[in-house]
């Protein structure tokens, strides 16, 4: 197969098992789109027969949460790219913010930031209640993590990635999260419904162990490499797990405590709540489990979250409570890690690998794509 269409043959296999009828219309005509293209090449390359009663409006949503999305990750990741190891995290961060952004607004949407770079005043850009779009076509509330792992880019260190998250409007929930601390508990399927994150850390872990069929001395627990997890990581290794280090971003570590090939069996201890609500979507589209608490360590956080959240602050938050509904999660590496390889230069082109996942559909994919104009997403 040319692999300069795979990404759009998947696509089309893959729209073909859900929707009535798809139609290509040529290869040629498919190899002169460009990756960057992605979502106006998709609209060129086939034709939906729809079902009788169904409206454009209808199928329009119904497709909208897919390869659109996953060129918007694209777009993030090959312009941090160029940053990888060269230790300006900032310049890292501005080229991903500026590639992910410029590509939201050439999608037909109205989407609104709901988790961003940081509040109005304090992000130039992608930041909270920011309208991206052409202002036509669904409502979109997005989270959005440019660069996870701002350092791990500028020092070229594994698991960094850029991520999204998105709902349309009325058929799904994303929370918005205060720009606070989160204790996270992440565990995949076969672990989903036996843990608690108000027990101790080490019965939790006897649990995964016997839930996975595995010796406690065979668990992997991946958790940041802070001091206030100096505690938590030593509870784990005294029952007799390992422990894996993450130095910085725990959303991909997460992700891929979902995935029983990643080698990695749970995420525990405190990031990000921003990134928790994003790494929700992921376990809802996955079937794993998230528990999480939030943690304020800033005065006017909690007054914050009262506002932003509501109800009971100091309550166990479910998957359910950070995301549910139809939810569509899109992540491409941008260096190799855990979860997804990074961004691969060769002569004349650039290769990325992505997970994109569709809890309506219930549907995760892995998808590698070619870029034969990488220089594009450096505008």
């Amino acid at each position: 197969m040319d692999p300069l269409i795979n990404s759009q043959l998947l696509y089309q296999l893959s729209y073909a098992a859900t929707r009535e009828q798809i139609i290509p219309i040529g290869k040629e005509r498919a190899k002169a789109q460009t990756m960057r293209q992605m979502p106006t090449a998709r609209r060129q390359t086939c034709r939906v027969k729809l079902k009788d009663g169904e409206s454009m409006k209808t199928q329009h949503r119904s497709s909208f949460q897919h390869l659109d999305f996953l060129g918007v990750t694209e777009a993030a990741a090959l312009s941090a790219a160029r940053w990888v190891g060269k230790g300006k995290r900032d310049e890292a961060d501005e080229a991903a913010c500026s590639g992910m952004r410029r590509t939201l607004n050439e999608l037909d949407m109205c989407g609104e930031i709901c988790i961003g770079e940081g509040e109005r005043d304090k992000a130039p850009m992608l930041y909270i209640g920011e309208k991206l779009g052409t202002g036509e076509g669904p409502k979109i509330q997005i989270a959005v993590d440019p660069l996870e792992g701002t350092n791990l880019c500028a020092n070229g260190t594994p698991n960094a990635i850029a991520v999204l998250a998105a709902t349309v409007e009325g058929e799904g929930f994303l929370m918005n999260a205060p720009d606070c601390y989160m204790e996270k508990l992440v565990v995949g399927s076969e672990a989903a419904g036996v843990v608690d994150i108000t027990l101790p850390p080490r019965v939790n872990i006897r649990l995964m162990g016997k839930a996975l069929g595995k010796d406690v001395d065979e668990l992997i627990i991946g958790a940041l490499d802070r001091p206030r997890h100096e505690a938590l990581i030593q509870e784990i290794r005294d029952a007799g797990a390992r422990v894996h280090l993450i130095p910085d971003g725990d959303l991909s570590v997460a992700i891929a405590a979902l995935d029983p090939e990643a080698g990695i069996d749970a995420l525990m201890g405190i990031g990000g709540a921003p990134e928790g609500v994003i790494t929700a979507a992921a376990v809802l589209c996955m079937g794993g489990e998230m528990q999480a608490r939030l943690k304020f360590t800033i005065d006017g956080q909690r007054e914050r979250a009262e506002k932003m959240v509501g109800g009971n602050l100091d309550r166990v938050f479910r998957t359910e409570d950070l995301a549910r509904g139809s939810v569509m999660f899109s992540a491409t590496g941008i260096t190799s890690g855990d979860l997804l390889k990074g961004v691969r230069y060769r002569r004349g082109y650039a290769v990325t690998e992505s997970i994109v996942m569709r809890s309506a559909m219930k549907t995760v994919r892995r998808i590698e794509t070619m870029h034969r104009d990488p220089a594009s997403y450096e505008q």
